[in-house]
């Protein structure tokens, strides 16, 4: 989704690099309590878990749509598919749960995110797959979320939401703007990853139970919650939001000892249960890997949108960065620009809406119209006690754009720069189509000579590809490589 609408064919944008897991038409795959969602389908599970208030399964139902939406659509990848279905049903046992039916989705978002909602829905995205190294971290990653839905916290936080005000940062904080007209403010994301800190550990106990009664690797839960803030400080060093799954469960030095010492007092010492690691990896060989080319891709300081066929480029010195709500744009001197779509009817003139209250402080004199690239757009400018704004809207197949560049004042060299983008916003061309690369992950086996550092190279085609080899591997320079083990690379495809 992007801003008061979503982006047309699935354009996924926004300041926050963050999703979770989707899979949709209900197959039952190796179990008939579980149902992995396919592309197109919004059925709900027919059976909820045991003890459910009949709400529950409204709720869920009501959600489930806007969740696929809100986090880039269902991610097909049939291995991946009946790799977690596997996982969800030993878990369920394990829950004793064995008449209970879950919808488990993998949402196509680079986000490392996973959570549930009532009624038996839950979601993992296919960041969280990527990062994760092998069976039994996922499952730990699961059986969390499923100890949410047993011990009803989805309910309780569904029901928070009612009363809650969801509000898109960058608007509010940045821009100035009306969440009122903004879709953004309809999304229930950071509401419903907002357990309470007894219930995440209430949730890190029985999580815990469940996987290892369910016979994986009791520790895995510790071990990714280390990984998880690996990654989390690594896409803080790239300038990402690190929002998602860490935003409501920290991986606190603290909580990750808990989680050690509750793994040892249910199961003894560390080294019994299930990892299955090759197979695991055998499961995500070839997932896409970061922003999904369909979603949208930057090359530099372009963004380019295959499917919904536009493309513009900001000015020299911004950082580009896709991600769930917005394309935004960061300069080292204090500017931004937003990219977002918004929800317009067709009989609705740019102008009009520019003037239609959505961003703060907009002077209603400076709005003009004008066509560009053959495409009819319309620009003013707005002012706040601290932030100095350039707005732009336009039409391209029935779908409105908005470009919001922000100043602490307003310059000719910012006025240009805002200029620049718009003249540059145009439907795209074969060759800019054929610049696009997808990154998906890759399974390489250790040979005897290899070290971290040598598999590390092969991720050198990416920004910081070293660094991130060693997390998504979870491993640090200078550790030994065991031959014959496999381990991931991130590559361009």
């Amino acid at each position: 989704m992007m801003g008061s609408g979503h982006i047309a064919k699935g354009l996924r944008v926004g300041l926050l690099a963050v999703s979770l897991l989707a899979l949709s038409a209900c197959t039952t795959l190796t179990s008939s309590n579980i149902a992995v969602s396919q592309t197109g389908d919004r059925r709900a599970p027919t059976v909820v878990p045991e003890g459910t208030d009949p709400d529950d399964a409204v709720i869920g139902r009501r959600e489930h749509p806007r969740i696929v939406a809100a986090y880039g659509g269902i991610y097909s990848d049939r291995p991946a598919e009946i790799m977690v279905a596997r996982i969800v049903g030993r878990l369920l046992a394990a829950a004793d749960q064995p008449n209970a039916q879950f919808q488990v989705t993998i949402l196509d978002t680079s986000e490392v995110n996973a959570f549930a909602l009532p009624g038996g829905y839950i979601y993992v995205t296919r960041g969280i797959l990527a990062l994760a190294s092998d069976t039994s971290e996922l499952a730990a990653v699961l059986a969390h979320e499923i100890a949410h839905v047993t011990l009803r916290h989805a309910r309780a936080r569904t029901d928070r939401t009612r009363t809650t005000e969801i509000v898109d940062r960058v608007i509010t904080s940045v821009f100035g703007g009306d969440t009122s007209t903004d879709a953004t403010a309809n999304r229930t994301r950071e509401s419903l990853a907002a357990f309470g800190q007894s219930q995440e550990l209430e949730s890190d106990r029985e999580g815990i139970k469940f996987s290892g009664k369910a016979g994986y690797d009791p520790q895995a839960a510790a071990r990714f919650l280390g990984v998880m803030s690996r990654f989390a400080s690594f896409s803080a060093g790239a300038g990402q939001g690190t929002e998602g799954f860490l935003s409501s469960h920290p991986s606190t030095p603290a909580r990750i000892q808990k989680a050690i010492d509750i793994a040892s007092s249910m199961f003894g010492k560390a080294g019994l249960g299930e990892v299955d690691r090759d197979g695991y990896l055998a499961s995500i060989a070839g997932l896409t890997f970061g922003d999904s080319p369909a979603q949208g891709s930057i090359i530099g300081r372009r963004f380019v949108h295959p499917a919904s066929k536009f493309t513009f480029t900001v000015p020299q010195g911004y950082a580009l960065q896709n991600a769930q709500s917005a394309v935004v744009g960061v300069a080292g001197d204090g500017e931004a620009v937003r990219f977002d779509s918004a929800d317009v009817q067709a009989n609705v003139a740019l102008t009009d809406y520019l003037k239609s209250g959505w961003i703060a402080g907009l002077k209603t004199d400076s709005v003009t119209s004008q066509t560009r690239n053959g495409i009819d757009m319309a620009s003013g400018v707005a002012q706040t006690d601290q932030w100095f704004f350039r707005v732009s809207v336009m039409r391209l197949d029935g779908q409105v754009y908005r470009f919001i560049f922000a100043a602490k004042a307003d310059s000719t060299r910012f006025a240009q720069g805002a200029a620049a983008t718009l003249e540059s916003f145009r439907r795209t061309t074969a060759s800019d189509l054929a610049n696009i690369r997808k990154l998906a992950i890759r399974i390489v086996r250790a040979k005897a000579g290899d070290t971290a550092e040598s598999l590390a190279k092969q991720m050198n085609a990416i920004s910081r590809g070293a660094d991130l080899f060693y997390i998504i591997n979870n491993l640090y320079p200078g550790d030994p490589i065991t031959v014959g083990e496999q381990y991931k690379i991130v590559s361009l495809q």
